[in-house]
């Protein structure tokens, strides 16, 4: 028998998932601490393509309390067996039973979840508190234990081009390899060959930090970003351009590259 690993690894999605961790997590509201603890667990509800922290009940401070009237809480997608819920879905949106509720401080509130299948523990909402792993603050997510990134220097001939004109050509890029992503290639903004635009558009990559995204006039919004000021161990990526293949027609060493199909097409 033979498998390829993405395959394998694509048959669990419809299940939920769970990975115990040996990291300190604390969890804040409005600058008060809402837990602490050493053992928190990784979450993916089914159809989940990134985790959520989930924190034992007895290592909370201000304690979760159920919605009332309590309620259990399963939302599904029509299209759910074959959609995959990225973190553009909001955690109002759960693909398991379980029971909703929140963490109120003051004015302040936080929603939380319950799942029905993994005993005392709570998930919280990522995006309505403030996260610490040991005494480093976290963003976007959660990062995924077996989501891998590499970079590599890479002396390969890039061209990029929309419609047969040039956007940029370089034969420095540095090439990152994220795990079920398709290869970027960041590039020296001096090998970008068209004007480019600060777009309105900002993101969070939970690895790579807080996105500017870039467009051109002519072509259209969003063509590229870049990391203004990545975590220390991305530092390589700084300042570099990224286009989006899903966008633009990439040539790599004379061999026209198929356009990917991801959720940024």
């Amino acid at each position: 028998m033979v498998t390829r690993m993405d395959a394998y690894l694509q048959t669990a999605l419809s299940e939920l998932r769970f990975q115990p961790l040996e990291k300190r997590v604390r969890v804040y509201l409005g600058g008060e601490l809402v837990a602490d603890s050493s053992h928190p667990v990784l979450i993916w509800e089914p159809r989940r393509v990134v985790p959520s922290y989930a924190i034992p009940v007895e290592d909370f401070v201000v304690a979760p309390v159920a919605a009332d009237p309590p309620s259990t809480v399963v939302v599904e997608p029509q299209n759910l067996q074959t959609m995959l819920l990225d973190p553009s879905v909001g955690f109002g949106t759960h693909t398991c039973p379980g029971a909703s509720g929140s963490v109120t401080i003051g004015p302040l509130w936080g929603a939380t979840f319950a799942p029905d299948d993994l005993g005392d523990v709570v998930v919280l909402d990522f995006e309505d508190f403030e996260w610490f792993e040991e005494e480093e603050a976290i963003f976007g997510h959660p990062r995924d234990p077996f989501q891998r990134i590499d970079m590599r220097q890479s002396a390969r001939e890039v061209r990029i081009e929309h419609d047969g004109h040039v956007v940029a050509e370089s034969a420095r890029p540095l090439l990152l390899f994220e795990t079920q992503l398709p290869v970027r290639y960041y590039l020296p903004r001096d090998d970008v060959r068209i004007a480019l635009v600060r777009s309105t558009t900002a993101t969070t990559c939970a690895y790579k930090g807080h996105a500017t995204h870039w467009s051109n006039p002519s072509i259209g919004t969003d063509l590229a970003w870049s990391y203004p000021s990545p975590p220390p161990e991305m530092g390589r990526i700084t300042d570099l351009v990224a286009f989006y293949q899903e966008k633009l027609d990439f040539i790599v060493d004379g061999e026209r590259l198929p356009r990917p199909t991801t959720h940024w097409s």
